[in-house]
């Protein structure tokens, strides 16, 4: 009975596996597709897939590889998130975009910096990440500074 578990188990790991080794179609619209799963809609390889891990298959013409002034802008540099899903069971999480966690937190104003209570880094207005992290809360810099909070890349709001 031992030996028939193992082999029952042994022969469900090995479908499992050639199943997931399978690439289902891409999403409609999809020009390439990433190491880590996800799609890329671009349409040049130019940017495609930073962040994902690199091109693992790319669906564009060939020519597609010349680099444009459009492909420099932010929004089509970075991979967008599929528009539907494969229709079979995807063996890797879905990544997600390197997007700020939250939408800013209410408050804020002059003089007011957004610090991150978990990494203890306080951000700028100007910043990126200024009332956009998970946990954080809005305090004057000397506030700030005064708790022990450090400024993000070492430099102080101005």
């Amino acid at each position: 009975m031992f030996n028939t578990t193992r082999t029952v188990a042994l022969a469900t790991i090995l479908m499992a596996a050639s199943a997931l080794a399978q690439n289902p179609s891409p999403p409609s619209g999809a020009t390439g597709q990433c190491r880590d799963g996800t799609y890329w809609t671009g349409t040049t390889k130019q940017g495609a897939c930073r962040g994902h891990k690199g091109i693992q298959t790319w669906y564009g013409s060939a020519g597609a590889t010349a680099t444009t002034p459009s492909s420099s802008t932010p929004a089509a540099s970075t991979p967008a998130a599929p528009a539907a899903a494969p229709t079979a069971p995807s063996p890797a999480p879905a990544a997600t975009p390197a997007k700020p966690a939250t939408a800013p937190a209410p408050g804020g104003g002059p003089g007011m910096v957004w610090v991150n209570t978990s990494s203890h880094v306080y951000h700028c207005p100007s910043d990126r990440w200024y009332g956009k992290t998970k946990n954080g809360e809005y305090m004057s810099e000397a506030d700030a500074v005064a708790k022990g909070n450090r400024p993000d890349h070492g430099k102080a709001c101005k």
